[in-house]
């Protein structure tokens, strides 16, 4: 790859050009210090951001807390990790830009990646940015806190900060306030941003789609595998009923203070949190997001009800992480809220586990050729199709354009994106249905 240099108001930025875009990698968006809020970086001097950075603390840094033994956790490594060098830090809190070649005023597409608010990475096979961004946009991959770095609860910090937990979400919205200020140094326009996000990302959206401090920070949104209301058991709990939950976990630590705690390698922490989960059968709801009466001021339950009206783009695929479940709560919110919903319908190819949860992420950012399975034509042209409504919607919040079919808003029937086309066709709810039965991919 060639040099590229981008020189801005804040910092002279070092970068790499490719085939089909200008690529900046590991842009430190801001820094934070353990359990502590995010505070953003301005200025940068003469920055190099050819090389992908650390990624955000997880288990996934330490082998033996990484149980590649199970088979979903060895599939997804398949998947998107192999081959990939991950290194890992505390203050990761970073992005990778790519833009076009050209000079020009491009729409924005911002994305948050999954991994259930506990794990997760920019650097992952799929998240590359060079075919969206020579469609005529500015991809932007950003990274947040996760697992207890990202949402730990303790009293102390409610009372230093006048709020507690959300770490991560909190991170989200640092990373909007960055892009809305300096995505213009990049080519990108500012008042035309796209938030996109799957499975957690998704989920992630949802909440800020809830929350007045996210007001105007993004104009339009796509959730893939995430959105909707799920059942109120599984939804943010108030911030004062996780504490319980991390106090065991301090304890098994053996800090007696949030100051020894917050003093403890990474390591310690992680490995405490592990030795919880084998003990508690709630830990799901208590390492994610919760109602922090700052960000998530109300309980989704209710919020949802009036979240923010911005054009949406929703999708679930045929073998979704409960599945059933999944495209019934996306159905129900794309209909109240007229957004375009698609089904990915088409069954990856090299095994029988179908279109498995993420699956669509390769078709969507166009990396399908770093992949191992044996895809085909039909794959790439799906591909193209997808990143082409991708790029319609992100330039105008409608992705109809010449060429393609016409997809309508939700009212009962989504786009089915399948091996023999793309139509407005509902699911075959048996299908959803054994597919909810067949659980995690294998």
């Amino acid at each position: 790859m060639d040099a590229t240099i981008v020189k801005t108001p804040i910092g002279f930025f070092h970068g790499n050009k490719r085939e089909k875009c200008l690529e900046f990698l590991s842009i430190p968006y801001a820094h934070a210090g353990r359990f502590e809020y995010a505070t953003p970086q301005t200025e940068y001097g003469d920055f190099d951001a050819t090389k992908h950075g650390p990624s955000c603390m997880q288990k996934r840094a330490y082998p033996e807390f990484e149980h590649l033994e199970v088979p979903e956790r060895a599939f997804y490594h398949r998947e998107f990790r192999e081959n990939n060098t991950f290194t890992y830090e505390e203050d990761a809190l970073h992005l990778n830009i790519y833009r076009p070649l050209e000079e020009g005023k491009y729409p924005v597409i911002v994305y948050f990646h999954g991994g259930g608010f506990d794990s997760g990475s920019i650097h992952e096979s799929p998240f590359d940015g060079q075919e969206l961004a020579s469609r005529g946009n500015i991809v932007v991959f950003a990274a947040y806190r996760v697992a207890i770095f990202g949402y730990f609860t303790h009293e102390d910090i409610q009372k230093e900060e006048g709020r507690d937990g959300n770490f991560g979400l909190d991170d989200m919205l640092v990373v909007l306030g960055w892009v809305k200020q300096n995505i213009g140094h990049f080519g990108g326009d500012a008042h035309n941003i796209t938030l996109m996000g799957q499975s957690a990302g998704a989920m992630s959206i949802q909440y800020l789609l809830c929350s007045d401090k996210a007001k105007g920070l993004f104009d339009k949104a796509i959730m893939m595998s995430g959105a909707g209301l799920f059942p109120k058991f599984s939804l943010p709990r108030p911030c004062e009923q996780t504490r319980e939950y991390w106090q065991e976990v301090m304890a098994i630590a053996g800090a007696k203070t949030l100051a020894e705690f917050k003093a403890l390698p990474a390591k310690e922490l992680l490995a405490a949190v592990e030795v919880q989960k084998g003990k508690r059968k709630d830990n799901a709801y208590n390492t994610m997001p919760v109602i922090d009466h700052y960000i998530l001021e109300k309980p989704i339950d209710i919020a949802i009800k009036t979240p923010m009206e911005l054009p949406l783009m929703i999708g679930f695929t045929n073998n979704d992480m409960f599945t059933f479940l999944l495209a019934h709560i996306a159905s129900k919110y794309a209909k109240k809220h007229s957004a375009y919903l698609y089904y990915f319908d088409i069954d990856a190819k090299g095994d029988d586990n179908q279109a498995f949860h993420s699956c669509d992420l390769r078709y969507m950012f166009g990396t399908l050729r770093s992949s191992w399975r044996p895809y085909g034509e039909s794959d790439f042209k799906a591909s193209r199709m997808m990143m082409d409504y991708v790029s319609a919607f992100a330039k105008t919040g409608d992705p109809n354009h010449d060429g393609a079919p016409r997809w309508e808003r939700y009212h009962g029937k989504p786009l089915r994106f399948g091996d023999d086309g793309v139509s407005m066709r509902k699911p075959k709810t048996m299908k959803l249905l054994r597919n909810t039965l067949k659980g995690d991919p294998k």
